[in-house]
């Protein structure tokens, strides 16, 4: 009776062990969650909002993702250009490769707007050398385009720098969502 009891002790030990072990790599290597601090990814995303980031998987044009630059910082903006992209703003309309798109995440704030534009004119052909995103590297905004510091000041983002994609905000909870 005894060396039952202790066979399903050690069952459970082991059980628990695991169980806190698979936590421990979930939470520290495959779904990260990550305070947002600031304005600039408004009204998507709110300061003290909280989110997890996915470090597996392909980004995307549109994916909100999570670098982290030279000082240590870790940002949050949304993927405009990938690699071989031109980018470009006119009167507040995005153009990649000469072609038209949508940004309806920024509908809000665009309704809201008094006076000119939430993005400035701007052309990757001024900033970046032959007017493409490099290799391996992201032209990345914010969406609160006013109060950003994104790629038109910072330059592309490697894919070195990239932590992953946040899909998810889940605090709080009353504005857990989605991220599109």
């Amino acid at each position: 009776m005894k060396e039952k009891n202790l066979k399903r002790l050690w069952s459970w030990i082991w059980a628990a062990v695991l169980a806190v072990l698979l936590a421990v790599i979930i939470r520290f290597y495959l779904f990260v969650p990550i305070l947002v601090d600031g304005i600039s990814m408004m009204p998507t995303l709110h300061s003290d909002d909280r989110v997890i980031i996915n470090r597996f998987g392909e980004v995307d044009r549109f994916d909100v993702i999570v670098f982290r630059e030279a000082d240590g910082k870790e940002y949050i903006k949304r993927v405009i250009g990938l690699p071989g992209d031109t980018v470009e703003y006119k009167a507040d309309q995005l153009y990649i490769n000469g072609k038209k798109y949508d940004e309806p995440y920024l509908d809000t704030y665009k309704e809201k707007l008094k006076d000119g534009y939430l993005t400035d004119d701007y052309s990757s052909k001024d900033q970046l050398d032959g007017g493409k995103i490099p290799k391996d590297t992201y032209f990345v905004l914010g969406d609160n385009r006013r109060a950003s510091k994104d790629s038109r000041i910072i330059g592309p983002i490697p894919l070195s720098k990239v932590l992953g994609t946040t899909p998810i905000c889940y605090w709080p909870i009353e504005d857990a969502k989605l991220i599109d």
